[in-house]
């Protein structure tokens, strides 16, 4: 059984694969009876598409592991908030939980921007939880953003 914090870690990870590569470093995993089930980081620049947003690939790639678009039972792990376009996706995938480290006071959709999630009009609604490794998710996008400076 994987922790939040262990889960967290590995979105982490992934993030740090995706500065390496030149993306905006932000990762996420999938979580589903107490396994990574799908990682993910953004992969935007090298894949030449505005939609591979780290979440975009991780739900992509837990839907077609368990053969089905609907991710009940699921967690998805972030390493910021995510925009619309990902909580969207969520909400279509009926994600059970999401659990996201940093917030984001320019795009993030979960109440720091917008408040997609948990709308009282929308279908689907989904525990949200924040703050694991804010910190350090927070400092490797500020460490990246510094470099490009």
């Amino acid at each position: 059984m994987i922790s939040d914090l262990e889960a967290m870690q590995a979105a982490l990870a992934e993030a740090r694969f995706a500065g390496e590569a030149g993306e905006v470093p932000i990762g996420a995993v999938i979580v589903r009876e107490g396994e990574i089930i799908a990682r993910g980081q953004n992969s935007v620049i090298c894949g030449n598409d505005p939609t591979a947003h780290a979440e975009i690939i991780v739900v992509r790639e837990a839907a077609i592991k368990l053969g089905n678009y609907r991710l009940n039972g699921c967690t998805l792990y972030v390493t910021l908030e995510p925009c619309a376009m990902c909580a969207g996706a969520m909400i279509h995938a009926r994600i059970d939980r999401l659990v996201y480290a940093a917030s984001d006071p320019k795009a993030g959709a979960c109440g720091s921007a917008l408040s997609v999630l948990n709308h009282p009009q929308l279908n689907h609604q989904m525990k949200v939880e924040q703050g694991i490794l804010a910190a350090e998710s927070a400092e490797l996008l500020r460490s990246f953003f510094r470099e490009r400076r």
